[in-house]
């Protein structure tokens, strides 16, 4: 088979549903009003808006004024731990959170640091995973933020979110717990009530929606302070007008992508296993990272193919028309090694030789079939010239 694009890097983005594409389109040709004005056209505007708060909030099981719009997850993570922070920085100045989270994470924590405050960053394990025993052990009278992503976006490994919550709630209820959802959003079970989450950050292109357009789910009852200022809109959290067509196209690409979640995810889970047993049985001395292929999310796994540098692997897989990345999409161009892997203990070739795929449910059986027989034949031909180069 040969197909002209195998897209395997649905953690740096998705490709669009076309249907969202057009329908984007006809909200900013025909639906252009501003939600705040007080004629038609404004009032067809805040319909779509609050059209679509009930959407995610049906999604995330929570009420629709729980609902606050944002320009992605990178303003939704910095809105909830700069927010949350400074608001109740009276109760206390220490903070956790974990060494693999998305920059969107780690550089708000960076920034807290700088102002005074105190943060613990835990280590995972060599599978990427925190411990809720880990997590309790940090705690401490002064703590009152811990942020934790729920799906790792370079390796794939589930923090046991619950457990996490769980321990929290034993030792002080008032510690506010704030859950990256951008990897799981729409592909795993999520529900902030039943998993005692207070705040969670979501991002429309990582589920086929329009870029720049994300929201933050904030609990009933946490107040954060605000990033910015200028006006009233989202509860006086988020000023400026809302961009309603991006924001009714991330409504209808979440219900999209909702819909017959379970199968979707276990047909995906079915294709990673395919794939990592595939190119196990051929080249056997491949280095899978993180969580074993039945385990951790079902559209994330990496592998490391020691002895090849990762971006010549990434070049030639894109010579056949597979697109694949060396990590996440915000330090592809870095020379840094990957911070999640380096956090999980991988020797210097493993950490060169990188390579994370990511699946999405629009990826058919026959693309993975030609991305697994190219990346089999890729990896012997590249193995095989650095070996005469030696």
């Amino acid at each position: 088979m040969r197909t002209n694009e195998v897209y395997l890097d649905n953690s740096a983005t998705t490709r669009p549903y076309p249907e969202i594409s057009k329908e984007v389109q006809r909200i900013m040709l025909e639906e252009y009003g501003n939600p705040s004005s007080l004629h038609r056209r404004g009032s067809e505007g805040e319909r779509l808006l609050q059209s679509s708060r009930q959407i995610l909030a049906e999604i995330l099981d929570v009420s629709d004024n729980e609902i606050i719009f944002t320009s992605g997850g990178t303003e939704s993570n910095n809105m909830a731990i700069l927010g949350v922070a400074r608001r109740y920085k009276k109760r206390g100045n220490h903070l956790i959170t974990t060494s693999i989270e998305h920059s969107s994470v780690l550089e708000p924590f960076n920034q807290l640091e700088k102002e005074g405050f105190e943060v613990t960053y835990l280590i995972p394990d060599n599978k990427g995973i925190v411990s809720p025993e880990k997590v309790a052990e940090a705690l401490t009278s002064r703590t009152i933020l811990v942020s934790i992503m729920h799906v790792n976006n370079e390796i794939g490994s589930i923090q046991p979110i619950s457990q996490i919550s769980a321990a929290l709630q034993g030792r002080n209820p008032d510690i506010v717990f704030h859950v990256d959802a951008v990897q799981s959003f729409t592909k795993l079970p999520l529900s902030p009530n039943d998993q005692g989450i207070d705040i969670l950050s979501i991002s429309a292109h990582k589920f086929h929606g329009p870029k720049g357009v994300g929201a933050l789910y904030l609990r009933e009852g946490i107040l954060l302070e605000p990033l910015t200022r200028g006006g009233g809109h989202e509860k006086g959290l988020r000023p400026g007008t809302e961009n309603t067509p991006g924001i009714w196209g991330m409504a209808l690409a979440a219900k999209l992508s909702y819909e017959n979640r379970k199968e979707k995810m276990e047909i995906l889970q079915s294709l990673k296993e395919r794939f990592i047993t595939s190119l196990e049985r051929e080249h056997p001395w491949i280095r899978l990272n993180g969580p074993g292929k039945e385990e951790g999310a079902p559209h994330i796994f990496n592998i490391s193919f020691p002895g090849l540098k990762g971006e010549v692997v990434l070049h030639a897989l894109e010579e056949h028309g597979i697109y694949v990345s060396t990590g996440s999409a915000c330090h592809s161009n870095a020379n840094s090694p990957s911070h999640v892997l380096q956090a999980i203990k991988l020797d210097k070739e493993s950490l060169e030789g990188a390579i994370r795929f990511s699946l999405s449910h629009l990826n058919t059986r026959e693309e993975i079939e030609y991305a697994i027989t190219k990346t089999i034949s890729v990896v012997s031909g590249l193995k095989k010239f650095f070996q005469l180069t030696r």
